[in-house]
């Protein structure tokens, strides 16, 4: 029988973030990972052409490079290989027409540019900057601080003091405001729409979703503050630096070891089985699962309150998302020789405000869009070591569609059964490299070869996305800020003492930025001996 401080179910970024910390102060951890890989959603692999380096699910880390958690560990990451490479241009919009409009890390750059697509845009982005800068700490805070607590009460003083009655009002209603009502009362033209609504989908939102029109705020800001950084050499370096990190600090991590059950004494989380052993934990269990999973599989019915196990049932998962992972012989053409394509990190293909909504809705509905929002990564913007010289690479995400398709927008596609099969896979994927090439002429001669992964392909490679969902449940308002994963739960504990929940389908939510994690770390240590980890 092993004996840890802590154990950790799965091995994501939260994981990694939560047992880093742990290890550096001393305790002697655990991570045990299902699948042969660490990292959880963090992979790169050569998935095409030998010498195309891929990131195969995420790939871009602007909120973990911002993080409280990077700013901790920064000093032992670096020492442990991980560099991270940025660009002027985090992201661009391309619409049907033509239009393009960028979006850089300089503000006068992009109020210049907003006033060249409509007169009077550059002003009002100027001025959205600049009242959202004022209230940044509240806005950020939301996103990092247990809101169920002493410091998310202080939070709430100071919000209320600042912004007094009136303001903390409208602030509230920002809260529940849509992307929509934001973009369209803001800017005039339909490229800066097209620009930044496709970034809701990003947080598994759409532009008419309540929540999106703060979250579409919080991220634009944040693009032009922080750009979209990368390590160098794949998204993997920083997993593998965090694995180096624990080992160093004499933690333990397996690989193909997936959790039975998480072991309950008296009321308290003691350890957990797998394969018939018992790895035991003296202060702590913490599982980055989903709610049904650690509610309804890991832990017996007889440890749980009704009330806990319903409401994980009831848990609601997002729309599902498809990659595609495309070897080129050359760089793309894009569209009006303008150079800045070349230097954008995400461009978002799509039909602007209206056309992401409508995607969105079909989606939800149960269709396969017709004209989907189509995300295009170009890690070689940042990272040149991704392909071999004159090469490129493309990382292609959809994130408008269902788990199990009724139908096709378009009339086009069969769906059978609504199962996500090879051929329903490839020729959806054919639908996006056809829009792509109508803006890029030499794409179809330039791919070299195309890895597809549909939302089934992603259920099967990480159990956490279920049905295909990246961001491991829906983000709607009765599930984001004090209600994720669902009420009755607070501050990543669970009805089980000594047992943690983290993770994306816990708060802040979805993205890179290993939160709950720190957040985690903070309950075990305390805040202060957290903070002086970083100057360690």
């Amino acid at each position: 029988m092993a004996i840890f401080d802590a154990v950790f179910v799965g091995s994501g970024i939260n994981s990694l973030v939560g047992a880093a910390l742990l290890a550096k102060a001393g305790w002697k951890v655990c991570v045990l990972e299902r699948n042969s890989w660490l990292g959880g959603a963090i992979r790169t692999a050569e998935l095409t052409e030998p010498g195309f380096v891929h990131d195969v699910f995420s790939a871009w880390h602007p909120l973990f490079a911002g993080s409280e958690a990077f700013g901790l560990l920064k000093k032992d990451l670096s020492a442990r290989g991980l560099q991270y490479l940025n660009t002027d241009y985090p992201t661009a919009t391309l619409l049907p027409n033509g239009t393009a409009a960028f979006l850089s890390t300089s503000q006068p750059a992009n109020v210049e540019e907003f006033e060249r697509l409509a007169v009077g845009d550059g002003g009002a982005w100027s001025q959205t900057v600049d009242e959202f800068l004022k209230n940044a700490e509240l806005a950020f805070g939301l996103l990092g601080t247990e809101l169920w607590s002493s410091t998310g009460l202080r939070l709430a003083s100071k919000s209320f003091r600042r912004l007094r009655t009136r303001g903390a009002l409208e602030f509230s209603a920002e809260l529940l405001g849509t992307s929509r009502d934001w973009l369209t009362s803001t800017f005039r033209s339909p490229a800066v729409h097209g620009l930044f609504a496709p970034w809701v989908l990003h947080m598994g939102l759409g532009p008419e979703g309540a929540g999106s029109g703060l979250m579409n705020k919080i991220i634009a800001v944040a693009l032009q503050m922080g750009g979209m950084p990368v390590p160098r050499g794949g998204g993997a370096r920083l997993s593998d630096a965090l694995v180096r990190l624990i080992r160093d600090a004499g933690g333990q991590l397996e690989t193909g070891a997936h959790v039975e059950r998480v072991e309950v004494k008296n009321g308290r989380a003691v350890g957990v089985r797998y394969q018939g052993k018992l790895i035991e934990a003296r202060k702590a269990v913490v599982c980055s699962v989903t709610p049904q999973q650690l509610y309804t599989q890991l832990l017996e019915r007889r440890v749980l309150p009704d009330w806990a196990v319903a409401r994980a049932k009831r848990f609601r998962y997002g729309r599902a998302d498809m990659q595609i992972h495309l070897a080129l012989s050359e760089p793309p053409r894009w569209p009006g020789n303008d150079e800045r394509f070349l230097r954008t990190a995400i461009v978002h293909v799509n039909d602007g405000l209206d056309g992401v909504s409508r995607a969105v809705n079909e989606a939800e509905r149960g269709l396969i869009p017709a004209d989907p929002t189509v995300v295009v990564g170009q890690p070689m913007a940042v990272d040149s070591s991704r392909a071999p010289q004159g090469r490129w690479i493309f990382w292609l995400q959809l994130q408008e569609l269902p788990s199990r398709p009724k139908g096709d927008a378009a009339g086009k596609l069969d769906t059978g059964d609504g199962k996500w099969t090879e051929s329903l896979r490839e020729r959806y994927a054919d639908r996006v490299i056809s829009k792509l090439a109508r803006q890029i002429p030499n794409l179809e001669s330039a791919i070299m070869k195309r890895v597809v992964l549909s939302p089934a392909d992603l259920e099967t490679a990480n159990i956490n996305l279920v049905g295909g969902d990246p961001y491991s449940g829906s983000c709607a308002p009765d599930q984001f800020f004090l209600w994720r994963p669902f009420a009755g739960v607070a501050n990543h504990r669970t009805p089980v003492h000594g047992l943690y929940h983290i993770g994306a389908s816990t708060h802040p939510g979805p993205g890179l930025h290993g939160t709950s994690g720190l957040l985690v770390a903070k309950h075990l240590l305390g805040a202060g001996k957290v903070r002086k980890l970083g100057n360690a």
